[in-house]
């Protein structure tokens, strides 16, 4: 026997086409997307509420388009539209070591998050949440939402 050790290299040294895509699956993107809510949820609390208590604006959410409603959704889709185009993925992903990426291996454009963020994940939710529960079905693990915009969520 000869004293030849075999060392394996670590995996960042891999190029990223070398190594195959390991696609977020549908618990991992649902506890993601908890953490998500309770982001935003807090972010509301912490500085929408206040404002709307400073200026003396109305905090009741009784319709679609009461102020406190509309500043909410301005909230809710700007961090998932913001942080999706700028660093790929949401606090809640960034947690759970996913990232959405484009399936043909391009940036992500603001078009392709604002459809998949705002239109696709609307759609999603209209169809009673069948949307999502695509990732769980599909191949890729894609929800309707990333079919609409040829994306996927691959883990980290």
């Amino acid at each position: 026997m000869t004293d030849m050790q075999i060392t394996v290299p670590p995996a960042d040294d891999f190029p990223p086409a070398g190594r195959p895509l390991c696609y977020g699956g549908f618990w991992l993107r649902f506890w993601a997307y908890c953490l998500d809510i309770i982001v935003v949820s807090s972010l509301n609390r912490l500085i929408v509420w206040p404002l709307f208590r400073l200026f003396d604006w109305p905090l009741a959410r009784n319709g679609l388009f009461a102020p406190a409603a509309v500043a909410a959704a301005v909230v809710f889709y700007a961090y998932f539209v913001l942080m999706t185009k700028w660093f790929g993925q949401t606090l809640g992903k960034m947690v759970f070591g996913l990232k959405v990426v484009d399936e043909r291996g391009e940036p992500l454009t603001w078009l392709t998050v604002l459809f998949r963020e705002v239109i696709g994940k609307f759609i999603a939710k209209k169809l009673l949440f069948i949307g999502f529960l695509f990732v769980a079905f599909s191949e890729k693990k894609k929800g309707m939402h990333d079919q609409f915009a040829d994306t996927i969520v691959v883990r980290e």
